[in-house]
């Protein structure tokens, strides 16, 4: 966990495969972020990879971030999206699943 990290109300952190917040992360309220899965073949296999959230993102409230995604330094991840995939540095994504719909300034 980072310095000047802010995380609103209700969030979930299943950290079984690891969770690393970078400095000046902000967490919207019941965000959730899910490091386990399991294996759809065996669904009694417990998968884990690891979620990154890199300097200053901005997580928007009700969003879901999947395991083994990495969120880039001040990217925005719009409310109730569900990330499934990396959201690159300086960009925004929103959605179900989550798509990248900017490149920020």
């Amino acid at each position: 966990m980072g310095k000047n990290v802010f995380a609103n109300h209700n969030l979930t952190m299943m950290s079984l495969g690891t969770i690393t917040i970078e400095d000046g992360v902000m967490l919207g309220p019941e965000v959730g972020l899910f490091t386990v899965n399991h294996e759809p073949k065996n669904i009694r296999t417990v998968m884990t990879k690891e979620i990154h959230i890199k300097k200053n993102a901005w997580i928007g409230a009700r969003v879901s971030i999947l395991p083994g995604v990495t969120i880039g330094e001040n990217a925005i991840v719009g409310t109730g999206a569900v990330v499934t995939k990396d959201v690159p540095d300086n960009c925004m994504a929103v959605g179900v699943p989550a798509k990248v719909v900017k490149k920020l300034d």
